[in-house]
């Protein structure tokens, strides 16, 4: 059976059960599943204190599992970054682990993206708890997940705009698209908050990438703020494509007269020659698939159609 431990390096679980439902959950789905030791501390809105914490990802990493699952996000993972052996992790990718989530995670991915040594693939997709330890799981991400952990999965696709949604006769069209670059991102606040320190991926990665952004419980004009930080500092410029996932969960306010997501995209594709793609599956709806960090891709549009592969993990 394929291991996978269940960790905690970022927020706090307030119950329990979640985490147990996902366990049982994932071992029907076939995988050896352990919970790590540190799993169920607290420590103000951690799961831990930064020394426990720190210690369960180190921990992990000498297990060296096939599967590292977060089980859920917050905040905490920016504490550790000065102090994780990015060695010892890079050690773990070598062995076979597959470190996986989102949200908090983005900081840890990219962090390893920042100081590993050789090439290495972490995967943004699902969380225990939100994921598997709810009453329902989405079928897509847990098949996803599934064909990702057993080192099958080779492409993705998804509909620019999103499924069911027309193209607006003045919207720009992607159609012949075709770019290759590596994979990097995931959640916006975390990419931008680590520009300029020594945790931001390395420019092997971020020059001529493809970056897949997503959010949530943030207002359209924070994340066009974050957005144009990114553009400000030259990083939308500098990739291939940029792909934004779901924005979830933020509040409208009635002096927003109209302005919303759709008009801060609008925005963001008259500054910068890059193309900007929506409708990517990804973020913290319920529906998500799960996509290789670190990996080199090749990205075609046919019409709205956009695909996704890559040849390996390595």
């Amino acid at each position: 059976m394929t291991s996978l431990i269940l960790f905690s390096p970022s927020g706090v679980l307030a119950r329990a059960l979640p985490l147990r439902r996902a366990a049982k959950r994932l071992q029907l789905d076939g995988f050896d599943v352990s919970i790590d030791e540190g799993a169920l501390l607290k420590h103000q809105r951690f799961a831990g204190d930064d020394d426990a914490r720190l210690a369960a990802l180190h921990r992990v990493a000498d297990l060296a599992p096939s599967v590292a699952l977060a089980t859920r996000g917050g905040y905490g993972l920016t504490r550790l970054l000065d102090r994780i052996d990015w060695p010892r992790i890079e050690r773990s990718i070598e062995r076979g682990t597959r470190w996986v989530g989102h949200s908090d995670m983005t900081a840890f991915q990219l962090g390893l993206l920042a100081h590993a040594k050789t090439h290495v693939t972490t995967w943004a997709g699902p969380l225990a708890c939100g994921d598997f330890g709810g009453d329902e799981v989405d079928e897509i991400t847990q098949a996803c997940f599934l064909e990702a952990m057993s080192g099958q999965l080779e492409a993705l696709g998804f509909t620019e705009g999103g499924p069911g949604r027309r193209r607006a006769s003045n919207t720009q069209s992607f159609d012949g698209l075709e770019v290759t670059g590596t994979l990097w991102g995931g959640n916006l606040c975390m990419v931008s908050t680590l520009l300029g320190t020594p945790h931001w991926p390395a420019r092997r990665v971020t020059k001529g990438g493809i970056l897949f952004l997503e959010d949530v419980n943030e207002h359209p004009y924070r994340v066009e703020r974050s957005l144009l930080q990114l553009h400000q500092a030259g990083v939308l410029d500098s990739q291939k494509a940029v792909l934004l996932g779901d924005f979830t969960e933020y509040k409208k306010s009635p002096l927003d007269r109209g302005y919303n997501l759709d008009g801060v995209v609008a925005y963001l594709r008259s500054l910068t020659r890059t193309p900007i793609l929506t409708g990517l599956p990804f973020g913290h709806g319920p529906t998500k698939i799960s996509l290789p960090v670190g990996e080199k891709i090749d990205l075609v549009v046919q019409g709205r159609d956009v695909l996704m592969g890559w040849a390996h993990e390595d």
